[in-house]
């Protein structure tokens, strides 16, 4: 099965500095990805490359089959974008924001559009300046919607949400998903709301994939093992360690694998985002397990 978007080797610079380097992930058709790191890790030149925004400075990316940069046509009438600075022409109402997407997308459902903005009490005479920023972030992705795209990628789209708007979103993005068979990229800071939807998990850090896969897999996989301070000498066997904490009574230890019976050692599962401060804030460079790429 083809991946919805795939990366090989690749890398981004900008002069001398580095925003991507040697990222290699396969997000599979049908998922909605959570796209995670701190700022300037490297998720907005990502999400670049892939609307063919940025051409690669070395590897490739791939978008539903196709390098957007080279074959932009096949591309973009099959994705929706929404950039984290949601650029709407400001002078334009919504009824005139709406005609433009219909101007220009074949697979435009005005239907869908609409229904969502009644919804949201989104007046189509108001323009868009004059819109709440909440307001702008939902009429672009009720424009995206109606593109009726394949791939969905959404850069900081909760951003400028309060908490319920976050979760009329949000819901509106499982419906779609599930509705359409819609693939969703989303980068967000907002860790505990992407549990509630993402199934897929991609974090980025230092312009670098640490982790990415199945979001309940690597769940499954990783754990907060707590025991005396002592017990440093004889770190669990098997085990990859991300992230390391001690005091004078116990040490801490976020790891991957199989946790040890016994031993003095309380296992404990870890949350999404338990899992994400941990890869965040372990090691400097990644493990080969860090590095793998998404199934």
């Amino acid at each position: 099965m083809t991946p919805a978007l795939e990366a090989e080797g690749l890398g981004k610079r900008y002069g001398r500095a580095r925003a991507l380097q040697r990222c290699s992930i396969g997000i599979p058709p049908g998922r909605i990805g959570a796209l995670v790191g701190p700022n300037g890790a490297g998720k907005t030149t990502l999400l670049h490359l892939a609307v063919g925004l940025l051409r690669p400075t070395e590897g490739s990316i791939r978008v539903l089959g196709w390098e957007p940069r080279a074959e932009p046509q096949l591309v973009l009438s099959r994705i929706g974008f929404v950039a984290q600075d949601v650029p709407l022409y400001r002078g334009y109402s919504v009824a005139d924001l709406l005609h433009l997407g219909r101007s220009l997308n074949r697979r435009w459902d005005e239907a869908v559009a609409l229904s969502r903005l009644r919804d949201l009490d989104i007046p189509l005479d108001r323009p868009a300046g004059r819109l709440s920023a909440g307001q702008r972030a939902q009429v672009a992705l009720a424009m995206a919607l109606a593109k009726r795209p394949e791939l969905l990628l959404l850069d900081e789209p909760l951003a400028s949400l309060d908490p319920l708007a976050r979760r009329r979103f949000l819901q509106e993005l499982m419906r779609a998903a599930t509705e359409d068979g819609l693939t969703v990229l989303l980068s967000s800071h907002l860790v505990t709301e992407l549990e509630r939807v993402c199934d897929y998990l991609v974090i980025l850090r230092d312009g670098r994939v640490r982790l990415a896969g199945d979001l309940e897999g690597l769940l499954a996989e990783h754990w907060l093992l707590v025991g005396p301070s002592q017990a440093q000498r004889s770190r669990p066997d098997g085990m990859e360690v991300v992230m390391a904490s001690e005091t004078e009574r116990q040490l801490m230890l976020w790891a991957r694998g199989e946790p040890p019976a016994g031993e003095g050692w309380q296992a404990t599962r870890l949350s999404l985002e338990d899992l994400v401060l941990a890869y965040l804030g372990g090691a400097e460079r990644p493990g080969p397990a860090m590095e793998a790429v998404g199934a």
